[in-house]
Order: structure tokens, then C-alpha cells, then sequence
């Protein structure tokens, strides 16, 4: 055994990224046919590791690095955490190992955080602690694709009740080409479909396979690292007050203009569970804090707003009006934490390392923005009805 300890209609967007364009490698809107693109300057699983090494001492402890779980191959998921506030922020990064600007953004503002003496920098760490997770599914972020390394065989031998279950799972790729990957010979999970909002949640046959409209199962140690993560962090402080996930998407416009989409965000997973269509999770509806959801996503739109004229202008509101509680963002939601998804635009199989600069420079933004927020108590006083005015996505360019 292995383990060691968009779809272009936006009908489909989050159920297949939060999307999974269906354009094979090379044939993806706005860029050649059969290219071939270089992402080797992003930070790969070794690099990580010897990066936070290096924060945690540069910090001198203010930055703190744990190994907190193992991939299905083996290999380490990292945790950084800085400041010591009793308001707690989670981030997390390469949930899909094609969506790789978010970790090079949380080594930035770890980096910031960890080395500033700056008053903004002191008051961040006095009033909030943040916790990382950077390349969370490290397994896919070295092969460069969506989807972990991982077979159904694997899977029912770590849960056997499982055996008789009429799988594998629906989020399973085992007979398919994806983005240019072949998963028939090497198979895997897109794992942001293996959360399930109860947080004590065991596998169990009658819930496979399942559908992107149902809960996940916990059935990769990527999903069950994150989710033990969340636990341990209620358990220290009683709540995570904000989950942020860090993705890619495929290449879209500001709806009504043919801008190019830098960025879009969205707090918006399940429905309410007040309301007739989110009723089956009633459960959690003291819990399910949407306003302050949209407050957050606000805060991230206007501190890129601020930068003025320019590609950071062009950000747009995610697809609205989702029931994904297989998603970690809709687990987490309706689990009390006030949510925010960010969707960068192309993965690499489509873009590679094209404008990484400029693309990390949007993620780093939008992050200060939230955790500024959240430390000095602004975010709150934000008019969440004005998410609404945030642009949408569209997906073909204006005329």
C-alpha cells in the first residue's frame, strides 16, 4: 500500500474547477494550438519544504512549520502558522496540483508577516492567527494535474466496508484523459469533492458513488489531513472564523466587456440552510454566517480595486447559486466559517507560468486585503448586499 502514516458553459462551471475546462493541453481559448507550456517556476514539494524551513528561521519563530499529514505517496503536508490572535484564519492551496499561484502567494505574505515589524505587520499577529496549508495535495501538484494519486483498490483496502459499495466514487478519474492528463494508467480523486460537512463523518457503501450535489466520504488522507486540521483548530479556539481556498480556473471575461478575468471570488457554496433549497441542512443554520461570507469576499475585491486601472481591475463574481457540499469551501461554510474562494484565471496545462507574476501579485492582494480586515475588525463594517455589485463572469467576450 502506498499511503505512509470548467467545463466552459457556465452550467457546469464549479461542479466540474471549483472547474474543469474540457479543452485537452494546447487547445484552450486565447492561446495556440498545441503548445506547450513551462511551469518549472513554480515551487515544487522539495522546494516548499526547504522554503518554510527557511521562513521558520528568518522569523525566528515567528513563522512555525509542522508536518500535519502524508500524501497517498507519502509525502509531507506542510502547515505554517503565524500570530497568536484568537481570530482564526485557514488558507489553503493546490487542492488541485494544476492551480499553483496560491502557494507562491501564502509564501509571500508568510514571508511578510513573519519578517515585518511594521505596525500593520504586529497588529495582523497580535489580532489573528493565520494557519497555512500550502500544496495540500502535493502528489497532484508533482504531476502537475487536478486530480491525487490514488486507486478505488487503495481506497477499499483503508475502508473495506467499502468492498460491496457500488464504486468507485463519481469524483473518481480512472478511465479518462483529463486536461491532457491520462488518469486510465495512473488514476486519482479530485479531492475537492471528499469533504462532507459532518466533521465525524466514516465511509460508508450506501453514500457511493455519490454526485457533486451530495457530500464527500474523507476517503483520501489529502481531504482527511485538511479536515483534522479544521477539528484541531475548533478544538484550540472554538471556531475557524475564515476558510480560504486558492484555485485556478479557465479563461473568462468581465461580463459585458471583452477584459479578460484576472480573479474571481465567491462566498456563496451551499444554499442558506434557512431557506427551502438549503432546508436538508437546517442542522447548521446557527452556524451558517453567509453576510459574513460576502463581507469577507468584499474585502479582497476592494483591496484589488485599489490598485488602480489596470488587469487587477478585471475581477469578476464567481458562479452563483451552488449546492456543492462536497467542496471543502461548503463543508467549512456550513460548519460556522465565513468563506472565500479565489479563482485565477488558466491552469497551467493551459497558461503554464504565463503572468505568474502578475496573477500572484492578485491572490497576495486579495489575502491582505481579507486578513487586514479580519485583524482590525474593518471587514465587518463592509455592506454585504454590495457582493451582489461585484461583476460576473462571463464566458465569451462582450461586443
Amino acid at each position: 500500500m502506498k499511503k505512509q502514516v470548467f467545463a466552459v458553459v457556465s452550467t457546469l462551471a464549479l461542479a466540474a474547477s471549483i472547474a474543469v475546462p474540457t479543452y485537452a493541453a494546447g487547445n484552450h481559448p486565447g492561446t495556440p494550438d498545441q503548445q506547450t507550456y513551462n511551469s518549472s517556476g513554480f515551487t515544487d514539494h522539495q522546494q516548499l519544504g526547504k522554503k518554510l524551513q527557511q521562513l521558520e528561521k528568518s522569523s525566528q519563530g515567528l513563522v512555525e512549520v509542522d508536518v500535519v499529514g502524508q500524501s497517498n505517496n507519502g509525502l509531507d503536508i506542510y502547515q505554517a502558522r503565524v500570530g497568536s490572535g484568537d481570530r482564526v484564519i485557514l488558507i489553503e492551496s493546490e487542492i488541485h496540483g494544476n492551480e499553483k499561484t496560491g502557494t507562491e502567494a501564502i509564501l509571500n505574505l508568510l514571508k511578510y508577516l513573519g519578517s515585518s515589524n511594521s505596525p500593520q505587520a504586529k497588529k495582523i499577529r497580535e489580532e489573528v492567527t493565520l494557519v497555512t496549508l500550502p500544496k495540500m495535495n502535493p502528489d497532484a501538484s508533482e504531476l502537475d494535474r487536478r486530480g491525487n494519486d490514488m486507486s478505488w483498490e487503495e481506497v477499499v483496502e483503508d475502508f473495506p466496508q467499502l468492498e460491496e459499495a457500488a464504486g468507485p466514487t463519481w469524483n473518481h478519474y480512472y478511465d479518462r484523459s483529463l486536461q491532457g492528463d491520462d488518469y486510465a494508467s495512473q488514476p486519482g480523486f479530485d479531492v475537492n469533492r471528499d469533504f462532507n460537512p459532518d466533521l465525524d463523518y466514516v465511509p460508508q457503501a450506501e453514500d457511493v458513488p455519490g454526485s457533486s450535489s451530495e457530500p464527500g466520504w474523507y476517503i483520501t488522507p489529502e481531504a482527511q489531513t485538511v479536515r483534522d486540521v479544521y477539528k484541531d483548530l475548533q478544538e484550540e479556539f472554538g471556531k475557524v472564523d475564515v476558510f480560504v481556498d486558492l484555485h485556478h480556473q479557465g479563461l473568462y471575461y468581465v461580463d459585458g466587456t471583452s477584459d479578460p478575468v484576472t480573479l474571481s471570488l465567491s462566498g456563496q457554496f451551499v444554499p442558506d440552510p434557512t431557506s427551502d433549497d438549503g432546508a436538508k441542512y437546517a442542522q447548521y443554520a446557527d452556524d451558517y454566517n453567509y453576510d459574513y461570507s460576502r463581507q469577507l469576499n468584499l474585502a479582497a475585491y476592494d483591496a484589488l480595486q485599489e490598485m488602480g486601472n489596470s488587469p487587477f481591475d478585471n475581477i469578476t463574481l464567481y458562479r452563483q447559486g451552488l449546492d456543492l457540499p462536497g467542496t471543502a469551501l461548503g463543508s467549512f461554510a456550513l460548519n460556522g466559517s465565513g468563506t472565500v474562494l479565489f479563482e485565477v484565471t488558466g491552469q497551467t496545462q493551459s497558461m503554464g507560468q504565463k503572468k505568474k507574476g502578475m496573477l500572484v501579485k492578485a491572490v497576495e492582494t486579495g489575502l491582505t486585503g481579507i486578513v487586514e480586515g479580519v485583524a482590525d475588525d474593518s471587514v465587518e463594517q463592509l455592506d454585504a448586499d454590495r457582493y451582489e455589485d461585484i461583476p460576473e463572469t462571463s464566458y465569451s467576450p462582450g461586443l
